[in-house]
């Protein structure tokens, strides 16, 4: 018997482990630096990532981040999170492209401009798709 309840309560550690997800914030993300190149394709110039070892280490993990949302299509279920508020965000100039993030949830959500959640989904490095952020959260989806 003591040996079953070991094994079970292995099994279980295992588990815990094996689909722990990991809480990151937005100053680790920062770690990333972005280079001009111009784009043939786009007949402009654009900013190319590098991202540094302790963002490649969580490429292909699942992680939890907070943020605010911003909604590009609804209906099309695409979605933005940024650190800061609409008002505030990169786009608005007072933040970089570090500070926000494509979410590809698993279902259709209906979310609004700047609610601030906790989203959980396996991250995504993008340097090469300049039609996307170079973050992505794929698999996402809303932590209560």
């Amino acid at each position: 018997m003591k040996y079953f309840l070991v094994l079970l309560l292995s099994f279980f550690s295992y588990l815990n482990i094996v689909s722990a997800q990991q809480q990151i914030d937005w100053k680790i993300l920062s770690d990333v630096t972005f280079e001009e190149r111009y784009s043939d394709e786009l007949a402009s110039y654009i900013m190319i990532p590098t991202f540094g070892e302790k963002v490649k280490q969580l490429e292909g993990k699942l992680v939890k981040i907070k943020g605010y949302v911003i909604p590009l299509d609804v209906k099309m279920n695409q979605y933005v999170l940024s650190a800061n508020p609409f008002a505030s965000c990169f786009f608005c100039g007072n933040a970089g492209p570090e500070t926000v993030m494509d979410i590809v949830f698993k279902a259709q959500e209906n979310l609004r401009t700047d609610q601030y959640m906790e989203i959980e989904g396996v991250l995504e490095l993008n340097k090469n798709d300049v039609y996307r952020l170079n973050y992505i959260l794929m698999e996402a989806v809303i932590n209560n």
